[in-house]
């Protein structure tokens, strides 16, 4: 039971990170594309924010993820 918890963990938690992720991307990409300098770093610190939250909230769930994975190997041996 833990491993299917821990393996679904993961899974969310790398779907949240990608699209976070290319979220961010693209609002990095319209950024520089919009001839504007400060366009530009408004939309960098805007998806650092936007983004980032998302991201982190993924990172944290993959590193549970991981422990759970990890606890359940120890309990086999």
């Amino acid at each position: 039971m833990k491993r299917l918890l821990g393996g679904i963990l993961l899974a969310v938690a790398i779907l949240i990170m990608v699209t976070s992720g290319l979220c961010s991307l693209s609002f990095i990409v319209i950024g520089l594309f919009s001839g504007n300098t400060v366009d530009a770093l408004s939309m960098l610190l805007y998806a650092l924010v936007i983004g980032g939250v998302p991201f982190v909230v993924g990172l944290g769930l993959f590193y549970l993820g991981r422990a759970v994975l990890r606890s359940a190997r120890n309990d086999e041996r």
